[in-house]
């Protein structure tokens, strides 16, 4: 891992060249958020990323958490880079200024933790989930518990989780049995078992700030009978400072696949006290706010693993002497050429940077809209709402299936060597394979997308995106460097929309057309939206190339891949949308009791 570099040309690029980054800063009110501030940022936490945290990535996978008694320690140098994380005050760079945040962009915090996820998944997940309990805490908690808590959180000193799923349910959070008993005080006593706690215990802090989800005694059936908590580790003192130990410990450390540097805690909470989130019952509606900064969080670690595959089996590729180049030798002074010459590595090689790259686009562009939610005009939070919405599903689903993908390549480019530890390869499988299952699997990202966001808006939301790639193609028409890419795009996106009014006109008769199609309309969607960011990106490319700016083979590569995508990786999308369109009867007809004999 310690070769490792952070992609900061990459970024650069689609920040500012594509996306507009400059312009969108100061259209929001961002003055002080200048080209020099940006390229400052990138530059500080690509120096803390590479030199302090890229170091520690495979400490954490070998040594993992040990857990004693209740207590959790963390990895050998884990606690001493998140000191340093907070002395340099990157926890609190896109947060409310009133709480000791700096008040700078989202978007500028999601680059950041791009970075870090880059160059320790694991570590960055303690400070990563934070930022999921600060965003809930602002939007639903009361003034008192925003001061004594916010506060804290921001400036690092205690850090978030989120716990919801227990032992009998995870996605189904309907049937959950914790208990919230009130207090004579006002407070309540939380009593149950919340397991898959990311970051749930650790010695990094001096305190951990729960956010759970419990049932009220007298709370409805279901997910209407769900309130939202405040469950500290340590009770606060009236100063804000971590005082009595509350009654919830960390029972045991799951033995997991990957991430083995992050605590992934069973928390068993027995009469702890909690601070209730908003109004009674409506805990599932301010937990949203919460995953989804989660789901989009989640994207970041499909694009880190897809970036990481990238660069060590570019590296390695061009290193590895393996036979000669069926077109003829590439590198005569040596006993064989580098593996780089042969045409299926560069189809590996380069669908990892294709999905990296891209990947990069779509989690800016999402973050972006994000910058908009907070300060834009009314009509502009309701547009970025509404993509928001659309998006948020495929690119914690899309990013997330093609991030292990590449992950998964980055090890096929190494042969026998991607196998064996001391490459990281093998760990960055491990550490990218739950990125599709946390946060709501694939299928439950597909079922919101097409269910709720697609059709029970009666196709709005998805008109709302498929309006923009239909300008974009209109205004390139006649465009000859992109002809090939528009003449595609538009017919993906008179195709997406066919689609969805065959599969809901299905679903009419029979529901269960939803869920038979609803993965391979995410696909569908995550390949074509992918699709639209790539062939933005041509276009700048070859706007900077007619006009004889700097780095040339850059933007030359940044057409190539474009290229590369459209003529190898798009196709896929076919296969999906012959699998919508035979419908559900093949999934269902077959009697549960029948699947093996």
């Amino acid at each position: 891992m310690t070769d490792v570099k952070m992609p900061l040309r990459d970024l650069r690029f689609v920040m500012r060249e594509m996306l507009g980054s400059d312009a969108h800063y100061a259209s929001l009110g961002y003055g002080e958020v200048t080209p020099d501030v940006v390229d400052a940022i990138l530059e500080e936490g690509a120096k803390f990323c590479e030199n302090v945290l890229v170091p520690l990535n495979q400490i954490g996978d070998q040594q993992g958490c040990t857990w004693n008694d209740g207590e959790v320690t963390t990895p050998a140098g884990f606690k001493e880079a998140y000191r340093q994380f907070v002395e340099a005050g990157w926890p609190a760079l896109p947060h409310n200024p009133e709480y000791g945040g700096q008040g700078l962009p989202p978007s500028l915090g999601t680059v950041l933790s791009e970075m870090v996820g880059i160059a320790n998944w694991s570590w960055g997940m303690y400070p990563g989930l934070s930022h999921g309990a600060m965003n809930t805490l602002e939007a639903h908690g009361t003034a008192a518990q925003k001061n004594t808590y916010l506060t804290k959180l921001v400036e690092g000193s205690w850090t978030g989780t989120m716990c919801l799923t227990e032992p009998h349910c995870g996605t189904d959070l309907g049937i959950l049995r914790t208990k919230a008993e009130p207090n004579h005080d006002g407070t309540y006593a939380i009593t149950g078992t919340k397991i898959f706690i990311s970051a749930g215990e650790h010695d990094m802090t001096e305190n951990i700030v729960h956010i759970v989800l419990a049932r009220l005694p007298d709370a409805p059936a279901g997910t209407k009978g769900i309130s939202l908590f405040i469950v500290p580790k340590f009770l606060p003192n009236t100063d804000g400072s971590a005082g009595e130990r509350n009654r919830v410990v960390c029972g045991s450390l799951e033995h997991k696949m990957g991430i083995h540097g992050n605590a992934t805690a069973v928390l068993n909470f027995d009469g702890a006290k909690g601070f209730l989130i908003g109004e009674p019952n409506k805990g599932l509606n301010y937990m949203f706010t919460f995953m989804n900064t989660a789901r989009l969080g989640t994207a970041l670690q499909g694009l880190a693993h897809a970036e990481i595959g990238f660069q060590k089996s570019l590296a390695y590729a061009r290193e590895r002497l393996q036979m000669r180049s069926l077109s003829g030798t590439k590198n005569p002074q040596g006993p064989a050429d580098p593996i780089i010459v042969h045409p299926d590595v560069r189809r590996m090689l380069l669908t990892q940077k294709a999905f990296a790259e891209g990947s990069r686009m779509l989690v800016v562009h999402c973050a972006q809209l994000v910058d908009i939610t907070h300060r834009g005009s009314e009509e502009a939070k309701k547009e970025a709402e509404d993509l928001l919405a659309l998006l948020t599903p495929i690119a914690k689903a899309f990013i997330t299936e093609v991030g292990f993908e590449s992950a998964n390549l980055g090890l096929q480019c190494f042969g026998g060597h991607g196998y064996i530890t001391e490459w990281c390869m093998e760990q960055n499988v491990r550490d990218a394979r739950i990125a599709t299952i946390y946060e709501g699997t694939t299928g439950i990202q597909a079922l919101d997308l097409l269910g709720r966001k697609v059709l029970l808006s009666q196709g709005e939301l998805l008109r709302g995106f498929t309006k923009k790639i239909h300008k974009f193609c209109q205004a390139e028409i006649d465009n000859e460097a992109l002809a090939p890419f528009v003449i595609q795009l538009q017919a993906l996106n008179k195709q997406w929309g066919d689609l969805t009014l065959q599969v809901g006109s299905k679903a009419m008769e029979n529901a269960d057309e939803v869920g038979a199609a609803s993965v391979d309309y995410l696909m569908y969607s995550g390949y074509t939206v992918l699709a639209y960011l790539w062939a933005r990106a041509a276009r700048v490319a070859n706007l900077k190339l007619a006009e004889g700016a700097e780095g040339a083979d850059f933007y030359r590569a940044k057409v190539a891949t474009a290229r590369f995508y459209f003529e190898r990786i798009l196709p896929r999308t076919a296969s999906h949308a012959t699998a919508m369109q035979n419908g559900a009867a093949s999934l269902m007809e077959l009697d549960a009791a029948h699947f093996a004999f």
